[in-house]
Parts: structure tokens; C-alpha cells; sequence
């Protein structure tokens, strides 16, 4: 009876140390699902204490529906239709992480109590790879690519639909054939050397190549090909990508060809055209531009400081900048170095270019020389200014005898008066009559004298000369003039002041003639930068494109005096809807502007 004891306690102990030492998460639970007893694997993979898992019950330690899976069968279990059950479920973890366990759980019914063990198996390793494994056979047959395994022999394992829509054979009719099904005659050695390099150890990386579908098709595509090493680490066979580029390609050669063609027309242009980026560094030279500067498309492209003229590169920098960031047209005119060393005008005219979906793609344009033109244009302007100074010392002549006309007058006068005194007895009735000479010799010298040399824009300044002038010419008219000036105004230099009075003068003796209004107004004022000089009424207009091809110098000569101060005048009018002349100088014209009263 004794060593019958030792016997059932050496079993019992035995028991004991193969529950606690099993690699396998074992619990002993009773017929309501709580567990009684728990091995020490089970608490390692859950993360509980055993008291802890004590004092749950079974269906705690899943989430709801794996839970409800589990309950449904444990009830089976209790009613006695079923001894045992397993099933894969998830676990909690301690940290509220999830495990995949497999559970195994018999009724052990030979007792007065039944009870349950369940043992479970930690599988989250296995379902992970699973896992891997399903997403990554999802990949490969919903890839649009084709991929496809192999022997070192070349013989086709495994082939998914995206080479079935590449290559139009099924994966019935490719595994198990010579991949040279896929390799054109012409290349009868590519497929050695790819396996080749395979059964070295090495890959191919984007490797475009030909290959003929199965209706005899080429197509373009790009490889990527890769050893399949076994445990050991011996290259076993190959898997590998296939892409079809051949739209691509075509498009890349059609690019290629419109680029030949574009080159081929810009460098018989007889322009000198370029090109940049979206870096704003330059791109292309035409052959134009080597013949021009004598250097290489490298050189060109190094940068342009060194042939554009000093004075001429930071402002030309400045316009091409602020069309780029703007993404609009732009025209300049710079001097350019010739191979020879002289210095050339061109007129720049650059322009965006945009992709076919919108995005920008840098600047193309093109240069043109001026020189010429630009020669022409001084030599005219210094002719025109050299008339209109002829004209103002002609107006200076003309005042100077008309003077000298008045002065007759005056000395006439004179003798009048010395008769009177030798003949005081005429002096009533000779006195009014010598009177009204005298006032008509006075108002014809100021009248004459402002109009054909302000002396006031001398000594008064430009803008109180013309507000005078305005007073009197009014006064002599029967017209309203209101001119308005701020007090305060820029000075002007003596020609703008001139230019201004001239354009001023004939734009209201024209408004007295044609307008038949009695009021015009007259604003001079500065703004954003420039001198504003406006001269407008609401009398008859005129048509300006008629009364530019008159016979009269008016609107012309006004036209040539702005211009000659870097200046802008525009006539708005039209019949029975009054006139507008608007005249813009830039104030920076001929030196720096000072700000001073009147």
C-alpha cells in the first residue's frame, strides 16, 4: 500500500513537471469554462499571472467573434455530441496586442466531475506568413506586369495573368515551356547570358529588350530578374518582372525625331533661337547663335554675362526673371558680342511652353538684330530734335522782331505824345485814343510773347507757367479753363517742361477752334512714377485718324515732342463725344527728379 503511494505521487509529480515544462499553453477548465489550472506557457504567451488567468473565464481571453465560435462548440462539448474540438482563434495578449493560437480541447469525462483541457499552439509566426504569402499571390495575379518563375534551364514554373494579357499565351500553354517561346530569332544567345548570370549569383536590373507574343507580335519590355536561393542558399531557379514599355519607346522615338526635325528647321532659321528650363538656365542654342558668338552650345549654355553688354545685362536679367516667375511673354532689347568683338542690338523675345496637361515646361525664343533699326531711330530722333530746336529759334526770331514791330509802335506813340505838348489844347480829345493804343500795343507784346516763348516757365517753373498761361489764354478766348495741380510737384527738366507747354498750348488753341464748348479742363499731377499732363472737353470730337492724315502739323508735332522725351500721348475722341489727350513722361527722364514746390 505504501510503495502503491510512492508510486501515485512519483505519476502525480510527473504529471506536474510535464504540464509545467510543455512548450504549449495547457489549462484545465471545468464544464462553465473557468479555468482551474494553467501551465506556465500559457501565462508567458498571454502575459498574465496564473491567478490572473484564474479568475477568468475561457471566453475573456478572445475577441467576440472568435469567442462565439469557441462557446458554441464548448457547448457541444458539455452536452456530450462531441469529445473533443480544435480551432484557430486569436488571443489577448496582456498589452491588448492579438496572437494566433491553434486550440485543442477534449472532455476528460472518466471522473465523478468532468473536466477540460485545452491546449494551445502560438501560430501568430505561421498566420503571418500565411498572410505574407496570400498578399503576396494577390500582388502577383492582379499585376499588371507579367511575372513568371523558372528553371535554370529556362523552362517557365509559374506564370500569372499579367503575362497572359502581355504575351497572350494562358498558364496552361506557358509552364512547362522553353522560355524561348517569348525570345525573337535574332537574339538566340540573350537567354544564355541572363542564365548565365543567374546561375552566378547575380540579377538583372531593368534590362530592355524584344520580345514576340504569341501571335508573333514585338513588343518593347524591361526586365528585372532575380535568383530563388533554397535554405542553403543555392540558387534553384529565377523569378522574374516583365514590363511593356513599347508605348513608351515609341514615344520616346517619336520625341527623338520631332527633336532632329526642330533642330534641323532652328538651325536654318534665320533666327538665332534658345531654349531653357524649368531652372531658367538655358537649354539650347541654335547654330545661328555659334556663327553669332563664335562659342560652343557649352559654352552658351555656361551662361550669357559675358557676351551681353555691362550696361545692358542687369536690366535684361531683370525682364527675363520676371516673365519666367510670372510665366508670361516677354520682349527686350540688349546688346549681344560678336565673334568679332562688336557690339550687336538684338531684340529678345521670349515665350512659356507648356505640356500637353498643363505643366509648364520652360521658354523658347528668339533673338533678332536691330542695329539697324536702332541706328535709324537715332539718327531720326536727333533729326526731329534738331527741327524742333530749329523751330524754337525761330519762335525766338519771330518773338524777337515782333518786338522789334511793337517798338515802332511805341516810338509812334511817342510822337503822338510830343505833339501834345506842343499842343496841350488836343489833349482831351487825343488822350483816349492814345489810351486804347497803348493798352492794344501791351496786350499784343504779352499775347504774342506767351505764345511763342513762355518766359514764365523760366522764372515761374513749368507747372505755374502753364497754370498762368491757362489764365490768360482763357481771358483772351471767353473759355473756362480749370487746371488742376497739386502744390507740391515733382520739377521737371527744362525740355519736359517745354514739351508739355507746346503739347498743352496746341491741344487748347484745338479745343477752342473745333470743340465749341466754353469750358476745358486741365489736370497735370504725378503718378506711379510718371507725369501726367490731360487736356479734356465734352465738345464736338473729332476723328483722329482723319485729322492725323490732314494737312496740319498739330497732332503730329505733338506726337514728336512727347517722343522726344521718352513720353506717351493718347487722343480719345470721337464726333459729338468730346476729346482727351493723355501724355505720360516717366519722371526719371534726363536725371534725377527733385522734389520742390511748383
Amino acid at each position: 500500500m505504501a510503495e502503491g503511494s510512492r508510486t501515485l505521487t512519483q505519476d502525480t509529480q510527473l504529471f506536474r513537471d510535464v504540464f509545467n515544462a510543455s512548450p504549449i499553453g495547457i489549462a484545465v477548465e471545468n464544464l462553465e469554462g473557468q479555468p482551474l489550472f494553467v501551465n506556465p506557457a500559457f501565462c508567458s504567451m498571454l502575459g498574465f499571472n496564473e491567478e490572473e488567468l484564474r479568475s477568468k473565464h475561457c471566453v475573456q481571453f478572445s475577441p467576440p467573434e472568435d469567442a462565439e465560435k469557441d462557446w458554441a462548440l464548448f457547448q457541444q462539448l458539455r452536452a456530450g455530441s462531441i469529445d473533443h474540438y480544435q480551432l484557430e482563434k486569436r488571443y489577448f495578449r496582456r498589452d491588448g496586442s492579438l496572437m494566433w493560437g491553434r486550440l485543442s480541447i477534449s472532455l476528460l469525462n472518466n471522473r465523478s466531475s468532468p473536466l477540460v483541457i485545452a491546449m494551445v499552439e502560438d501560430i501568430t509566426e505561421k498566420k503571418k506568413a500565411e498572410e505574407a504569402l496570400f498578399r503576396h499571390t494577390t500582388i502577383v495575379e492582379s499585376s499588371e506586369d507579367a511575372i513568371a518563375s523558372g528553371t535554370l534551364d529556362g523552362i517557365i514554373v509559374s506564370w500569372n495573368r499579367g503575362a497572359q494579357h502581355i504575351y497572350g499565351y494562358t498558364e496552361a500553354e506557358a509552364v512547362g515551356k522553353p522560355i524561348s517561346i517569348l525570345i525573337p530569332p535574332e537574339l538566340p544567345d540573350e537567354e544564355n547570358k541572363i542564365l548565365e548570370t543567374l546561375r552566378a549569383g547575380g540579377r538583372i536590373e531593368h534590362f530592355e529588350t524584344v520580345r514576340v507574343t504569341k501571335t508573333g507580335k514585338r513588343i518593347n519590355v524591361s526586365l528585372s530578374i532575380s535568383p530563388i536561393r533554397d535554405s542553403s542558399g543555392k540558387t534553384v531557379g529565377c523569378c522574374g518582372i516583365a514590363r511593356d514599355v513599347t508605348q513608351r519607346k515609341q514615344a520616346e522615338q517619336a520625341l527623338h525625331e520631332s527633336e532632329e526635325r526642330f533642330r534641323l528647321v532652328a538651325n536654318n532659321a534665320p533666327v538665332m533661337i534658345w531654349m531653357s528650363g524649368l531652372d531658367k538656365e538655358p537649354t539650347y542654342f541654335n547654330q545661328l547663335w555659334l556663327d553669332f558668338t563664335g562659342l560652343s552650345e557649352t559654352d552658351l549654355r555656361n551662361g550669357l554675362a559675358g557676351i551681353v553688354h555691362p550696361e545692358d545685362y542687369l536690366q535684361c536679367h531683370d525682364v527675363y526673371c520676371r516673365g519666367f516667375d510670372r510665366r508670361q511673354p516677354f520682349r527686350k532689347e540688349c546688346r549681344l558680342r560678336r565673334h568679332d568683338g562688336e557690339y550687336r542690338w538684338m531684340l529678345d523675345v521670349g515665350v512659356p511652353r507648356f505640356h500637353k496637361d498643363g505643366s509648364f515646361a520652360g521658354y523658347i525664343g528668339s533673338c533678332i538684330d536691330v542695329t539697324d533699326r536702332k541706328l535709324t531711330e537715332d539718327v531720326l530722333t536727333n533729326m526731329s530734335r534738331k527741327l524742333v530746336e530749329a523751330q524754337e529759334q525761330e519762335r525766338a526770331r519771330i518773338a524777337r522782331e515782333l518786338h522789334d514791330d511793337i517798338s515802332q509802335r511805341l516810338a509812334m506813340l511817342a510822337i503822338e505824345l510830343e505833339r501834345l505838348r506842343d499842343n496841350p489844347s488836343e489833349v482831351q480829345s487825343r488822350v483816349p485814343e492814345l489810351r486804347k493804343q497803348t493798352t492794344e500795343i501791351s496786350n499784343d507784346v504779352q499775347a504774342l510773347s506767351h505764345e511763342l516763348h513762355s518766359s514764365k516757365l523760366e522764372y515761374l517753373g513749368a507747372i505755374r507757367g502753364m497754370k498762368s498761361w491757362c489764365e490768360e489764354f482763357g481771358e483772351r478766348q471767353g473759355l473756362q479753363i480749370e487746371f488742376k495741380s497739386p502744390e507740391a510737384q515733382t520739377s521737371l527738366p527744362p525740355e519736359v517742361g517745354v514739351s508739355l507747354f507746346r503739347v498743352l498750348q496746341e491741344a487748347l488753341h484745338n479745343a477752342a477752334k473745333h470743340s465749341g464748348v466754353s469750358r476745358i479742363e486741365v489736370q497735370l499731377r504725378e503718378d506711379s512714377g510718371e507725369i501726367h499732363l490731360i487736356v479734356s472737353d465734352l465738345g464736338r470730337g473729332l476723328d483722329v485718324e482723319t485729322a492725323m492724315q490732314g494737312r496740319g502739323l498739330g497732332l503730329t508735332s505733338m506726337r514728336e515732342r512727347v517722343r522726344l522725351v521718352n513720353g506717351t500721348i493718347a487722343i480719345q475722341s470721337k464726333p459729338m463725344g468730346g476729346t482727351t489727350v493723355h501724355v505720360r513722361v516717366p519722371l526719371g527722364w534726363g536725371g534725377d527728379s527733385i522734389r520742390a514746390a511748383g
